[in-house]
């Protein structure tokens, strides 16, 4: 996995971001000069994008990162109907490239962050982008902005190389990885945790106990954050309304759905939709 590593003594330099919607199947990214490091985070369709390091094919839900070496171009060498969020930004160090074999060392003031993946967790990536983007229209300081960029690459990092108990047996780890994904394409269904034990063939507590020792929290509660998760995603990336939001993610009705919500994350699903409603939308 080649990645690229940045110290993050101080906070990145914010450029500019924005999102990208195709205006048409054809559309092909203009060529220009790269002068800072890009950040893509696709959200619907394929990119296919080339520098002077290679060509690129990015799904939805995967990342890329473009670095701005000596004279480096950008272009579009296919057409794409895609849509994506992007991000600018600098540091002030020179930046190492390498290719990941060791465990990262997640103690020192380091973002290793990989040219390209499949987001664990691209949602989460998408909310503090729009964020960012909120903040800029907000007019809010460029300190701000330095910081929540740095932020949007602190949480790639830990998607990508965050450890959890690592005495846990490789087996079990197994079964937890097996679940977590289970979960992941099972969030518009509503999925119980007895239902995920007959899934795997396990007793329902032995799951729930391995499931807690190593995530720290009740299978039950992980499924209700995963969801509230996709809901947040949801309320800032598309137009649909709560009622759509709550019936996508199985909710017998608005109310459960809006308790659920106020109860994880703090805000009605109406507050949480407004503190992000300003999105910054560019051609490229």
């Amino acid at each position: 996995m080649l990645t690229y590593n940045f110290i993050v003594n101080s906070p990145l330099t914010y450029a500019y971001t924005g999102k990208f919607k195709a205006p048409s199947p054809d559309w092909k990214h203009e060529t220009f000069p790269l002068t800072d490091y890009e950040l893509i985070v696709m959200t619907d369709g394929c990119l296919y994008i080339a520098d002077d390091n290679g060509r690129y094919k990015v799904n939805r839900g995967e990342h890329l990162l473009l670095s701005p070496t000596p004279n480096n171009t950008r272009y579009g060498y296919y057409p794409s109907d895609c849509s994506f969020y992007w991000l600018h930004f600098s540091c002030s160090h020179e930046i190492q490239k390498q290719d990941i074999i060791h465990k990262v060392d997640n103690d020192k003031n380091q973002l290793t962050i990989p040219i390209q993946g499949v987001l664990p967790a691209p949602e989460k990536v998408v909310i503090l982008m729009r964020q960012l983007q909120d903040s800029i229209r907000s007019n809010y300081n460029k300190t701000f902005l330095n910081y929540t960029t740095t932020s949007v690459l602190c949480e790639i990092h830990n998607q990508f190389f965050s450890t959890k108990d690592t005495q846990t047996s490789d087996s079990k780890r197994q079964i937890y990885n097996d679940i977590i994904d289970y979960v992941k394409s099972t969030l518009t269904k509503n999925v119980k945790v007895s239902d995920i034990a007959k899934h795997f063939g396990y007793n329902e507590k032995y799951l729930s106990h391995l499931f807690r020792t190593i995530e720290n929290l009740p299978l039950k509660q992980y499924i209700l954050k995963e969801k509230m998760e996709l809901a947040k995603y949801m309320l800032t990336d598309t137009n649909d309304s709560i009622n759509q939001i709550a019936s996508a993610l199985s909710f017998s009705d608005n109310h459960n759905f809006m308790k659920a919500f106020k109860k994880v994350v703090g805000l009605t699903p109406s507050e949480y939709r407004n503190a992000f409603s300003k999105r910054l939308l560019y051609d490229k």
